[in-house]
């Protein structure tokens, strides 16, 4: 009887184990970021433009404002004014005014912001604000926040923050008024963002007042979003046509509620009542 022969067994090789991707790494300067659904489909580059010869104008004009600026000591609010009047965006201011030492919390849109708030901060008695470390590098703006002697808040070393803090309320107690983008980040206008609480606690240890800013641009233009660097944004500001910023101020609110309150409370504070640039 013939001997059957089976084909040996092989061992099965145990199924490979799929390792859990890593999570994304966080950039530092990102890790108080909170997300915010504007980017380039918000029409940033959409709007009515000038010609070449009106941006290259407005360009030349903007460096030698940033040139005399240099040079010469002008006020702060005067730097801003002269180059807002440069890049061809007018300004309109709505409300009351700045309360001495107040608080204000606003929506952010664009690098814009610092040079706005800037321009009107002669009403304010010498405003301050707060942004983050690397506004301070950046050639167009840089010069005029640390002359407005901006409170740098590194976004990288988050145990950093309650020192920044308690140099906010420092400056309250002391009648300045100082001004933050509790967003976090920028928005495309004033479509509202949940509010970062940290800064409302100056207001609180300081037992000074809350106002609420917003602000509008008359042109998409003028969203800061997304990938966007400041170059491209600046070229995309050169180029605008009937750009103007509108800027409403609410009334002085008390600090008189736990931050994580006040943030929810104020987030949507006067936004019914702002109107577009014109």
């Amino acid at each position: 009887m013939q001997e059957m022969r089976t084909a040996p067994r092989t061992a099965t090789p145990p199924a490979a184990r799929v390792r859990p991707a890593a999570p994304p790494r966080i950039p530092g300067d990102q890790l108080w970021r909170p997300y915010a659904d504007c980017g380039r489909q918000c029409g940033g580059d959409g709007g009515p433009r000038v010609g070449r010869l009106r941006q290259t104008l407005r360009a030349v004009a903007g460096g030698l404002v940033l040139l005399l600026g240099t040079l010469l000591p002008w006020r702060a609010d005067l730097l801003a004014r002269a180059l807002l009047r440069a890049l061809g965006i007018r300004l309109r201011v709505t409300g009351p005014g700045v309360a001495p030492g107040a608080l204000l919390v606003g929506n952010h849109v664009s690098w814009l912001d610092i040079v706005v708030m800037t321009a009107l901060s002669r009403r304010a008695g010498g405003l301050r604000m707060v942004a983050k470390t690397e506004v301070a590098t950046w050639p167009v703006i840089g010069r005029i926040a640390r002359r407005q002697r901006t409170i740098f808040v590194d976004r990288a070393r988050p145990r950093a923050l309650p020192g920044t803090v308690a140099q906010v309320a420092v400056a309250l107690r002391a009648g300045q008024a100082v001004q933050v983008f509790p967003e976090g980040t920028t928005t495309c206008g004033p479509h509202p963002v949940p509010w970062r609480a940290a800064f409302l606690q100056a207001a609180i240890d300081a037992d000074a007042p809350v106002q609420t800013i917003t602000l509008r641009y008359a042109h998409p233009a003028a969203a800061f979003v997304g990938d966007d660097t400041l170059v491209v944004s600046l070229r995309r500001v050169l180029a605008a046509r009937g750009m103007s910023a509108a800027v409403l101020l609410g009334a002085p609110r008390p600090a008189d509620a736990p931050r994580r309150e006040l943030a929810a409370r104020l987030s949507h504070a006067d936004l019914e009542h702002a109107e577009p640039g014109r």
